[in-house]
């Protein structure tokens, strides 16, 4: 059998295998309920799964969702780390927690973003502080979220974007569309004006769960950039911090850093690895998010663009809205099973070497 087989069709079935599979594993469960519901009506919820001693001093924590619709790849690990007992290889005094879904509202309604139209991870700014301004944002707002989405529209807004990139460079159109915005609300990359609740689940999860942890090596699950099943290791810290340096010395030059612009990401602003830092400043924490390709980034984009525009002016039941949310589900989700076996090679080698990175090398 494949790893195909760890892997959902949908959140509320992602939802009940993990809880089984960690049920299984004598995990026990933590569930932090969401106020809203999903596209039937469903509850919604995140889920933590931990395994191990309570008061562990070394922590592998997973985290899957934080960009909703991502969330088919990082559960799928998370459900098979489980089922399979590979989750049993760890130390007796080690620990692993698993969050699952940690933005339950973008992966049951096949969205990037929470319940707000915010990206989670531009989110972990200080909002009593003026917000950080996207100048290049702010030029293509109108361009990116346009109030029409046809054939025509998307012809006309596309040779917007690409006179921006000859004026001012790929690397530039990728910070002003991607690195996240404060400005528009109802735009895409878009980082709040308060924390949301995914946010204040997120650091109640490590104030509530992760006091006694003095080292938490952190694998963040990700897709939509890069080569199609490659598995980026993307360190989201800042150069110079003691987490690149960690993550320097546990997994060699097989990682990339977006400070340093090594990185297919761009330098964002707001990502979560600041909020866990803040919820606990206590534990040394060893920052990385695996980035999965599927599509080419042109096609991610556009289906960002037209899911935008389908909460916003569109209707989800039509055939319209189900082809754009098709679109959206392919971006972030490679059903087939070669993609989800590369998805699994690349995780379980990752986080094996995160526990040989925690126990000293």
């Amino acid at each position: 059998m494949t790893a195909a087989r760890y892997f959902s069709s949908d959140y509320s079935q992602a939802r009940r295998r993990f809880a089984e599979a960690a049920a299984a594993a004598n995990a026990s469960i933590t569930s932090y309920q969401h106020p809203g519901t999903g596209p039937e009506g469903e509850s919604l919820s995140t889920e933590v799964a931990w395994l191990g001693p309570e008061d562990a001093e070394r922590v592998l924590l997973t985290v899957s969702g934080t960009h909703g619709a991502e969330g088919f790849c990082g559960s799928g690990v998370q459900t098979g780390w489980f089922e399979s007992g590979l989750a049993g290889e760890m130390r007796d005094d080690f620990a692993y927690v698993a969050i699952h879904a940690i933005n339950p509202h973008g992966f049951a309604w096949l969205r990037r973003v929470t319940e707000d139209n915010v990206d989670l991870n531009r989110n972990f700014v200080d909002f009593s502080t003026p917000l950080p301004t996207n100048d290049g944002y702010d030029e293509l707002a109108a361009a990116l979220c346009p109030p029409t989405w046809d054939d025509a529209t998307i012809a006309e807004t596309r040779e917007v974007i690409y006179a921006y990139s000859d004026a001012h460079g790929a690397d530039a159109l990728q910070a002003a569309v991607s690195a996240g915005q404060y400005s528009h609300p109802d735009g895409i990359f878009y980082g709040g004006k308060a924390a949301t609740w995914s946010h204040r689940t997120l650091k109640e999860i490590f104030f509530r769960h992760l006091s006694s942890a003095k080292a938490i090596a952190v694998v963040d699950y990700h897709t939509g950039l890069g080569p199609r099943g490659h598995g980026e290791r993307i360190c989201p810290a800042f150069p110079d911090s003691p987490g690149l340096a960690r993550v320097q010395e546990w997994y060699g030059d097989d990682h990339t850093c977006p400070a340093l612009g090594t990185s297919s990401s761009a330098d964002i602003r707001g990502f979560n690895m600041i909020g866990m830092e803040q919820a606990a400043p206590h534990a040394a924490i060893t920052p990385l998010a695996l980035e999965y390709g599927t599509l080419p980034m042109e096609e991610v984009k556009l289906a960002l663009r037209a899911d935008n525009w389908l909460h916003l002016h569109g209707d989800l039941e039509s055939a319209k809205g189900r082809s754009i949310k098709a679109q959206v589900r392919e971006a972030f989700y490679q059903d087939a099973d070669d993609w989800k076996q590369m998805v699994w090679d690349r995780a379980i080698e990752t986080q094996r070497l995160a526990l040989a990175g925690l126990n000293g090398g």
